[in-house]
């Protein structure tokens, strides 16, 4: 922006104070340029300074991240190779997990396998051991029923040892009159021989009962040992014909032996 024109002076005076004026503004303002200009150039040092110490400290933070880096980048190398050598192990443990789970998932199958036979053995054995305890109980319905034939028995061979004791009491009791020459009555004769003929018919009746009762407990031994493990051998079946008596006691011999009356006079009738 220039200087305004100078004015028309009406006089050297006028125009030497307009002037004076002038040079006195315009020296103010060269004072006050003089001034600025001093505290631009502080102000510049100060900022120089103050720039230097900041691009120091630059210098030496871009120093320390350098070495930073250079540190990141041989950590990063590092890291790079534990990965390649890490995810090389991974991949050769995968390949070993794999086929160990092959192994396992076969072994699991042949496990489920095995499980499903035992389940179905567990179920015929359950179903042996319901068959088992059904022909335990009847087993012991037939064992029972063999007890109580046997104590009939035990009570029947009882009855049959008194009948024989009878028999023989009888017996000493005719040979001891026969040799006291004593004849007997008529009705003493009819009477002993009523009582002979009795006696005779009781054992034979009882005779017939122990061959039933032989005859049932033999079959019932063959059935149990049939049903057991069903191996009955002749030899057995012989032996069991072998042990069974006639159902007539008056012709065991052995009976009509220990029945005998000896030597003695006949009874007449």
């Amino acid at each position: 922006m220039g200087d305004p024109e100078p004015p028309e002076f009406g006089s050297v005076e006028e125009e030497l104070q307009y002037w004076k004026e002038q040079a006195a503004k315009h020296q103010q303002s060269a004072e006050e340029a003089q001034e600025e200009l001093q505290e631009f150039q502080q102000m510049s040092r100060d900022y120089e300074v103050e720039l230097e110490t900041e691009l120091k400290q630059c210098e030496a933070r871009n120093r320390e991240l350098l070495a930073t880096n250079n540190r990141l980048r041989m950590e990063l190398e590092n890291y790079k190779e534990k990965y390649e050598t890490q995810h090389t192990e991974a991949y050769r443990q995968i390949s070993t997990l794999e086929g160990d789970l092959a192994e396992t998932t076969a072994v699991r199958d042949q496990l489920h396998k095995y499980i499903r036979e035992l389940e179905q053995a567990n179920d015929d054995l359950e179903r042996t051991k319901r068959a088992t305890i059904m022909s335990l109980e009847d087993f012991e319905q037939r064992m029972n029923h063999v007890i109580e034939r046997n104590a009939f028995l035990e009570s029947e061979l009882d009855e049959k040892e008194n009948l024989l004791e009878s028999v023989q009491r009888l017996k000493d009791e005719a040979r001891g009159e026969s040799l006291s020459a004593t004849p007997l009555t008529m009705s003493a004769r009819i009477s002993a021989l009523n009582i002979v003929g009795e006696l005779l018919r009781k054992v034979g009746n009882l005779e017939s009962k122990l061959a039933s009762c032989r005859d049932y407990v033999n079959e019932q031994t063959a059935n149990r040992r049939g049903h057991a493990g069903g191996q009955a051998t002749a030899a057995a079946g012989q032996n069991n014909s072998s042990d069974t008596h006639p159902t007539n006691g008056l012709y065991n011999k052995g009976l009509v032996k220990r029945l005998d009356f000896g030597a003695g006079p006949k009874l007449l009738l």
